[in-house]
């Protein structure tokens, strides 16, 4: 049987791979039905404001997290900080972590980071918005920890045998994002030009952020 992350590289254009077809409820998700429905029962939340929480939250994109990059890029002392504690460095772009600790990894030369969660699909929503099919697809989320090279070739991206590739599992109460590399010859970009190279992909960890 094919495998349908390999299937979706078949050809040498890169795209995501599929997501798998098992519509069986998590052990989270189901937790998280039930406790949204007795929340609504009890009269604590409305189905309204839960609603307008997940327009705000689908409102949020990659850029916001591109824009964290760039200037991790160029200002030193918020990159320190950024690495320090994501959670609170972030609140300068007015992102507001809640009870979820953000953790920032830095893509090196001698090291590559990729985030993946193996529970469910934890993901940085509050800078990066909603996750992409795959990354949630148990194929992905089972075969990150395992092969971590070969799926990050399927994406189209090759690291070499000297770097370290580091894999980190999201969980409910933890996110990360992934700092890329700069790319060389950007020195006189501007924060927004810089911005522009950050993928969303480059920011999970499986591409590299795009050349000027």
């Amino acid at each position: 049987m094919t495998d349908p992350l390999s299937a979706a590289h078949a050809h040498p254009h890169r795209h995501p791979p599929r997501p798998d077809t098992d519509d069986t409820l998590g052990h989270y998700q189901i937790m998280e039905i039930a406790i949204r429905e007795l929340l609504i029962e009890k009269g604590i939340v409305t189905p309204a404001e839960i609603q307008r929480a997940i327009e705000a939250m689908d409102a949020r994109g990659e850029a916001l997290g591109a824009r964290i990059v760039a200037r991790a890029w160029t200002d030193p002392v918020f990159k320190a900080r950024l690495m320090a504690d994501g959670t609170e460095a972030v609140r300068d772009f007015g992102v507001d972590m809640g009870t979820t600790r953000l953790f920032v990894v830095e893509n090196t030369p001698a090291v590559h980071n990729m985030i993946v969660c193996t529970l469910c699909s934890c993901y940085p929503r509050m800078v990066l918005g909603l996750p992409p099919d795959w990354y949630k697809s148990r194929n992905y989320r089972s075969r990150a920890v395992r092969e971590p090279r070969g799926v990050l070739r399927e994406f189209g991206l090759s690291v070499p045998d000297d770097v370290e590739v580091r894999v980190h599992d999201s969980t409910a109460d933890m996110r990360y994002l992934v700092l890329p590399l700069r790319p060389g010859g950007t020195e006189s970009l501007s924060a927004e030009r810089l911005a522009a190279l950050v993928s969303r992909d480059a920011m999970i960890g499986i591409a590299f952020a795009r050349n000027p």
